[in-house]
């Protein structure tokens, strides 16, 4: 598969225990319940959906971001069930397509499971070797230290700090930056 062909056929992923597949609308009230999570949403620096109408336009622009190929949105489903208990994102490629963001969430009762490390490992595999990409971005705020923790463990380097980069909540945050290039990746697996 290329990034072409990722943008034209979504790229369904599967691990040991997770189905990675595209959004649907009629997910909209099982991300609803990860996107009104406070605790969920303020590791990320946005403030949590209030309603379900939040969640099916957030759904409906997602769908648009990917027709314009601007980003791949996986949701996270245990194997045997259908219910979005998570996300990872592959967004803000670099007009070459060699570079991409990757973003991730999860829903409370599912993290330190090592669901997400599972999941980040998929697309990041997906990534270098299905898209290919050359370099992969994460750049969590300062004070999800486990995100950075996370970033770290999947061979990610710390790159450096945007300082009071983010607004939030009436205060400024540091904004982390790591990354990983195809080459440090093919060491790590």
């Amino acid at each position: 598969m290329t990034i072409d062909a990722a943008f034209t056929r979504f790229p369904s992923l599967s691990t040991n225990r997770l189905h990675l597949r595209q959004i649907q609308p009629t997910d909209a009230e099982a991300i609803f319940a990860i996107k009104s999570d406070l605790e969920v949403t303020r590791r990320y620096g946005q403030e949590p959906h209030q309603s379900l109408d939040d969640t099916h336009a957030w759904i409906q622009r997602l769908q648009a971001d990917y027709e314009r190929r601007e980003a791949l949105f996986w949701c996270l489903t245990l194997k045997g069930e259908d219910i979005v208990i998570g996300s990872c994102t592959f967004w803000n490629f670099d007009p070459s397509f060699h570079c991409a963001e990757i973003g991730y969430e999860l829903q409370q009762a599912y993290q330190r499971q090592g669901i997400m490390a599972e999941t980040i490992s998929a697309v990041l595999t997906c990534g270098f070797t299905e898209l290919g990409l050359h370099r992969i971005e994460a750049n969590p705020l300062a004070e999800n230290t486990p995100s950075s923790s996370l970033l770290l463990k999947l061979s990610f380097t710390y790159e450096g700090n945007l300082r009071q980069r983010h607004f939030f909540r009436g205060h400024f945050e540091d904004q982390l930056y790591f990354g990983l290039l195809k080459e440090e990746w093919l060491q790590s697996v």
